[in-house]
């Protein structure tokens, strides 16, 4: 599902913008959440009341929510999305409105959010929102089973052996998400037309192909993990034999895990070493740190103690 959004001001422009049938043939006002009103232009009104208590003048937070072409979303689809979006963003009780829009049998939605928070008359921090939301529509794509936009699948799914250091200390810190493996996997299978294409497509993404053991075709990754091809990609045992004809002249998958060794070896080792020299230059500072907060801690404990052990008095 593709997210778009901005802060905004100009509630009565906004207001009137997304309850007009000039280019839609249906308009639904859904949801009005957090105002008095249950009119839109009045409740928005409300939020611009409100927020011109504070300093606050792009007081809205105004987003659009578009299917892929030919998906079928159901209202409490939307609906779970926009608490999604909500929960990532730190909107959770704030008013809101949700709208649907539908042209030529195609429905959308509108959602907005006034950023003020009533209780603290402050507005909400909006920063790095853009990265926020591109998180949850890839987890919307990942979740609905949607063919995902090229470009959308998580940059670190590249092959490691071709990591910076700084890119390798980040891989070794973070683990894969399964949903992510499978989105590559196909977007592979969907981008190639034979062996050699599928080959390295994987590749790029750090995957080896290698002959299994009952005559299944499967990926190896560099830490030795083993994938069968036809299941992360999502298509039939048949669908390999056609794509792969010649799979038994595939390397096995011990003689391909000797392989990403070999490579690892040669292009990583000055990065293993940069990382063991640092950590030994950091390691005397480290230590003092840690003593100096296991001190803390137990000063802290013992005054807990004594502080239960003393005696009440009446």
């Amino acid at each position: 599902m593709i997210l778009k959004a901005k802060e905004r001001g100009n509630a009565p422009q906004l207001a009137q913008y997304l309850m007009s049938m000039r280019d839609n043939e249906h308009v639904e006002l859904h949801e009005l959440r957090g105002f008095v009103s249950d009119d839109l232009d009045a409740a928005f009104k409300e939020a611009e009341a409100i927020a011109s208590q504070t300093k606050c003048k792009n007081h809205l937070f105004s987003m659009s929510l578009n299917p892929p072409e030919g998906a079928h979303v159901s209202r409490e689809d939307f609906e779970r999305a926009v608490d999604q979006i909500e929960g990532k963003l730190g909107l959770d009780d704030h008013a809101r409105a949700l709208v649907f829009h539908e042209k030529e049998g195609r429905r959308h939605a509108h959602a907005v959010w006034s950023r003020i928070d009533s209780d603290e008359m402050r507005a909400k921090n909006m920063s790095f929102y853009k990265q926020k939301l591109m998180d949850v529509s890839r987890d919307l794509y990942l979740e609905h089973g949607w063919d995902m936009p090229k470009g959308m699948i998580d940059r670190s799914m590249r092959n490691p052996l071709n990591f910076s250091r700084a890119e390798w200390q980040q891989a070794n810190r973070s683990k894969q998400d399964p949903k992510m493996i499978k989105a590559a996997f196909q977007e592979c299978w969907k981008n190639s037309d034979g062996t050699d294409a599928l080959k390295a497509s994987l590749e790029e993404k750090g995957f080896f192909l290698a002959k299994g053991d009952r005559r299944d075709v499967v990926a190896v990754d560099v830490r030795g993990e083993t994938y069968s091809l036809s299941r992360w990609a999502g298509v039939k045992a048949k669908d390999v034999r056609e794509r792969i004809p010649d799979a038994e002249f595939l390397s096995s998958v011990q003689d391909t895990k000797a392989h990403i060794a070999s490579r690892m070896t040669d292009q990583l080792k000055s990065y293993l070493k940069e990382v063991d020299a640092g950590y030994r230059r950091a390691s005397p500072a480290l230590e003092m740190k840690r003593q100096q907060l296991q001190a803390r801690h137990g000063e802290e404990r013992k005054a807990e103690t004594q502080r239960i052990a003393q005696p009440r008095t009446t």
